[in-house]
């Protein structure tokens, strides 16, 4: 990059986004004007940078910024035909690009090119939003920032917004930004420094009024019973709930839970304000794009039942999904898109916090960022005045808007298994570890079970982030130990969808020198831990109520009788029929329940680098090193059997094109005719 003006911009543009106070995740946008030569004519040509669509300015790069001449784009006025044809300005703004033009331009760009400055910021930070919803807000305005930032009354972002700040600017050369009613703030200046000093002078200011003039109890008086539970308390319930809730979130199409019970949330349903503010619903666009316009809100008081809440939860869901429909109905005309879903994507649980829901655990994750902001807006409002968000036909209109249609059109094929929830065990290596980044990288969230929680944090580390993968200790011959773990799962994930019973080890002796420990020790991991995670993963599934996959790795020793490992090869033939056993009684809850039958997997193995190949190399007369190929050597492939020939099965059986399938064992060795199946 060449321009200082659009490098200043990425390096303002990235301060402003890490800092919360300012805006959340992909929110808001920046802009920065400047010459450059035309490449064609040599000449001088003013441009000016800003961010596409869909990008973040915390991360905001190059790549990210939409490119356009500054010439061009205001020469739109002159066909601009009004507010009926919105849309057709922002495909306007196509004609604008410079060159290969970058990102695609967002509906903001009219505001950005229109105002005569040279750095502007649109930004959503809560205390500018509070203002912007507040009841009196134009008069707040006057009376915290004087004549330096004016008020603008509502508009649906687009050109005549634009228009509209600029002509404010023009006829207010003293003031330094705008509060955008119902939406955020916009700031300006002359040099990139001063733009960002603006925005945060605009900022800082609106919250030291309203810490300095709020009433005590903004959200009312502590509501009896409705306040936050004990921790260990809290956690549990929300375990408890968080299938359920994410099965009947699920309904219309699936999706990946996140849970918070921050301060923010637990005190807002604690206070008898909160039914009336959450049914207001919420105001700025890029919080009800993303948390639809209102939450579910379970009207029990904290201590109520598990059962009493999932009946009331269910009843809730109902009159929810009929509700939305009905505002659908009320707003929607002939040119608008269908009806997205009529699930609750956020869904508020007194004493116990916060559900959110997306596609992806980041969109759920991000979704309940932005309904705490929503909090925080609803809190300086009430604080200073009284909440008043934009009326739902507005909301309609963006939500619905055909742009946003468009922008979701544009969003890359879900990966095969997007939304889907993996718990895989003895995952922080080997065939665990292969199976864990196969699912990760077709879609999943991963779960990594392992007895070390150190490796497996780390293996989920290599991974991806916490909105990918997590790590999880797990001894699964212990009850207790396998409950934690699903807990965290469904508490990180909001549920489960896949469970890989991976965990294992082995003992090579013969009959004679087995021992009883080594007998128990062996059952205790595999058969009895495949039960203990299967059982406790089955109540997950079934309360959710969406299906799911429970697969086994079993081995080709369950049916083939090989000298010197009695204790292993016997654990193995009971996972084999455990699978049967499973398949046969979690059918009618949709839960498929699947083997696989893999040859000696040496390299990468836990199992074999803890002694086992060593015993087997022994068993067979020849070197440890030669083991993989001697394996190979016995198949009728002549091929030797890798992790993640185990974690390609996995994926198989999990996939679409296997939707019918249960009972089943692959083998995974390569051809080993005496392990056949009959």
């Amino acid at each position: 990059m060449t321009n200082q003006a659009a490098a200043d911009l990425i390096a303002r543009s990235n301060r402003l986004g890490a800092d919360p106070k300012n805006t959340n995740y992909a929110g808001g946008n920046t802009s920065a004007k400047g010459l450059e030569t035309d490449p064609v004519t040599g000449e001088p040509v003013e441009l000016m940078w800003v961010k596409g669509s869909g990008g973040d300015l915390g991360t905001l790069t190059e790549s990210g910024l939409a490119v356009l001449r500054v010439d061009r784009l205001r020469a739109l006025e002159g066909v601009y035909a009004g507010l009926d044809h919105e849309d057709e300005m922002v495909a306007a703004f196509d004609y604008t690009l410079h060159g290969k033009g970058g990102a695609a331009p967002s509906i903001d760009t009219a505001m950005h090119g229109l105002v005569d400055a040279a750095h502007v910021d649109h930004l959503h930070p809560d205390s500018g939003i509070a203002i912007a919803t507040a009841a009196d807000g134009e008069a707040l305005t006057t009376t915290i920032f004087g004549d330096k930032v004016v008020w603008v009354p509502w508009r649906r972002p687009g050109f005549q917004l634009g228009l509209d700040i600029a002509a404010i600017k023009a006829a207010n050369p003293g003031a330094i930004g705008c509060i955008l009613g119902g939406h955020g703030i916009t700031a300006w200046g002359d040099t990139s420094d001063e733009a960002e000093a603006n925005s945060l002078w605009i900022i800082d200011t609106a919250a030291a009024y309203i810490e300095a003039n709020s009433k005590p109890e903004p959200f009312g008086l502590a509501l009896d019973g409705f306040g936050a539970l004990q921790p260990a308390e809290r956690l549990a319930k929300a375990a408890a709930l968080a299938p359920v809730i994410r099965g009947l979130a699920s309904t219309d199409m699936p999706m990946v839970g996140h849970f918070t019970d921050s301060a923010e949330v637990l005190d807002f349903l604690a206070a008898s304000e909160h039914p009336r503010l959450a049914a207001l619903g919420t105001s700025c666009p890029d919080h009800f794009l993303r948390t639809k316009v209102k939450p579910m809100l379970l009207d029990l008081p904290a201590g109520a039942s598990i059962e009493d809440s999932i009946a009331r939860l269910e009843e809730l869901h109902t009159a929810y999904r009929a509700d939305y429909q009905a505002y659908y109905d009320r707003n929607a005309d002939a040119e608008s898109p269908a009806i997205r879903g009529a699930d609750p994507l956020i869904v508020l649980v007194p004493g116990v916090g916060m559900f959110s829901f997306g596609a992806t655990k980041q969109t759920a994750r991000v979704a309940g960022e932005f309904y705490v902001n929503a909090i925080n807006v609803m809190r300086g409002a009430e604080g200073l005045s009284s909440y008043a968000p934009i009326d739902e036909a507005e909301k309609f209109r963006i939500e619905y808007w055909a742009l946003e249609e468009a922008k979701l059109a544009r969003m890359p094929k879900p990966k095969p298994l997007a939304s889907r929830i993996a718990l895989v065990t003895g995952a922080a290596s080997g065939i665990g570890k292969a199976i864990a980044v196969r699912l990760a990288a077709e879609g999943a969230c991963v779960v990594i079970a392992d007895l070390d929680l150190a490796k497996a944090q780390a293996a989920a580390a290599e991974i991806g982030n916490a909105d990918v993968a997590i790590g999880v200790a797990a001894d699964v011959s212990n009850e207790a130990a396998v409950l934690a773990a699903i807990d965290a799962a469904v508490l990180a994930f909001g549920g489960l969808d896949l469970v890989v019973n991976n965990a294992g080890l082995s003992l090579s002796k013969a009959l004679l020198d087995t021992t009883e420990a080594d007998w128990d020790l062996q059952h205790n991991v595999m058969a009895k831990g495949s039960f203990l995670v299967s059982k406790n993963a089955a109540r997950v599934l079934i309360a959710q109520k969406l299906g799911g996959d429970i697969i086994y790795i079993s081995s080709k020793n369950s049916v083939f009788a090989g000298p010197n490992n009695v204790a292993y090869s016997a654990t193995k033939a009971d996972q084999a029929h455990q699978v049967r056993l499973l398949a046969a009684e979690l059918g009618e809850h949709g839960i498929k329940v699947n083997g696989i039958n893999p040859d000696g997997v040496v390299r990468g193995s836990g199992i074999f680098a803890s002694g086992w190949g060593a015993n087997r190399a022994a068993t067979y007369g020849i070197d440890e090193e030669d083991l993989g190929a001697f394996y190979a050597q016995r198949t009728i492939l002549k091929r030797e059997v890798v992790p993640e020939n185990v974690a390609n099965a996995v994926f198989v059986l999990c996939s679409a094109d296997l939707s019918h399938t249960t009972g089943l064992h692959i083998p995974v060795d390569a051809g080993v005719a005496a392990a056949f199946l009959r």
